[in-house]
């Protein structure tokens, strides 16, 4: 079984922010990422000696694998973790690569670890690290003044020197809404740019001034123009692609007579879970990946694993 996307226990990794400063992240064991993509082999994501990676564009804290003990203190027993992107990784990473290792894309690997501590503890690893790899990438230079900024606090703040202000990562949130009408079929819809077959559930970012809530109204009658009722949260999924977390709910369609606006969404349909099954079954229905809380929210109607023939394009988004 998959790592669930539902994450309602507390951090495995412990972040540890009160060491950020201190930790010696040229020696930490590090997780690599690369490009939107992490270190992995034999389904296990890799852990590297931190000074076999000399030349680096962005080492970072991620915390200590082994939880906390007793008054909240390091636990001895595990051991420091941080992130390390090379600068070269063609060349820095060469000699793992030959002997089995391979830099692969986060979507994928949310869909084939574990869902056991281990493969709970690299999900959370490996999403944060390319959460903050892409941050740091695109957070250069001060959004103020547009002068150089510097990694400091362990990888989680960017300073900029010239006016002494700190840049914190961010953060988009983004709803997404599993909507049923009053036959309990599930709206499914397909995005302009997605590839041929791929349908799940509407999605958006929320706007500046209006909650969670509210933007699940928004983003369906936007999209396919109808209203909604009973809203209800179910759970989230940190999403950093490039830097959001998923926010998701359910809903009840208030009519039945969907019209896609063309535009971001290009065909929306309801299906029965027989519908779904009989699509999926002949390769003409793509399911959201495996690993994302689109497919959890997806089987959670369905009452079962979506089982599929068609090849799964994990570069949807």
């Amino acid at each position: 079984m998959t790592v669930s996307p539902y994450l309602e226990h507390p951090l495995l990794i412990d972040r540890q922010a009160h060491r950020r400063v201190d930790v010696d992240l040229a020696t930490t064991d590090a997780v690599v990422a690369s490009r939107g993509a992490v270190l992995m082999r034999d389904g296990r994501l890799m852990r590297v000696p931190g000074d076999a990676i000399r030349d680096a564009t962005l080492r970072a804290f991620l915390g200590h694998e082994g939880g906390r003990g007793s008054g909240g203190e390091r636990d001895r027993g595990g051991r420091d973790v941080g992130l390390v992107v090379p600068t070269d990784p063609d060349v820095d990473l060469a000699s793992w690569i030959a002997d089995g290792a391979t830099l692969t894309p986060l979507r994928a690997v949310l869909g084939a670890l574990t869902d056991d501590p281990d493969g709970q503890e690299d999900r959370e690893l490996a999403t944060t690290a390319v959460a903050l790899a892409a941050w740091h990438d695109t957070h250069g230079r001060c959004a103020r003044c547009g002068e150089p900024t510097v990694a400091v606090q362990g990888g989680w703040v960017r300073r900029c020197e010239a006016e002494q202000r700190d840049h914190y990562p961010r953060t988009d949130p983004a709803i997404i809404v599993a909507v049923t009408d009053a036959d309990e079929r599930l709206l499914l819809a397909h995005a302009a740019h997605w590839s041929a077959g791929r349908f799940s559930h509407l999605a958006g970012y929320v706007e500046p001034g209006e909650s969670f809530e509210q933007a699940v109204h928004r983003e369906v009658a936007e999209e396919v123009g109808i209203d909604v009722a009973d809203v209800a949260y179910v759970a989230s999924q940190p999403w950093p692609f490039p830097a959001s977390v998923m926010v998701g709910f359910r809903a009840r369609a208030a009519s039945s007579d969907l019209t896609p606006d063309g535009v971001e969404i290009t065909e929306a349909r309801w299906v029965s879970r027989g519908q779904f099954a009989a699509e999926v079954a002949a390769g003409t229905l793509v399911p959201p990946p495996v690993g994302s809380i689109a497919r959890a929210l997806l089987e959670d109607w369905l009452g079962a694993p979506a089982v599929e023939t068609a090849p799964d394009d994990v570069s949807d988004t």
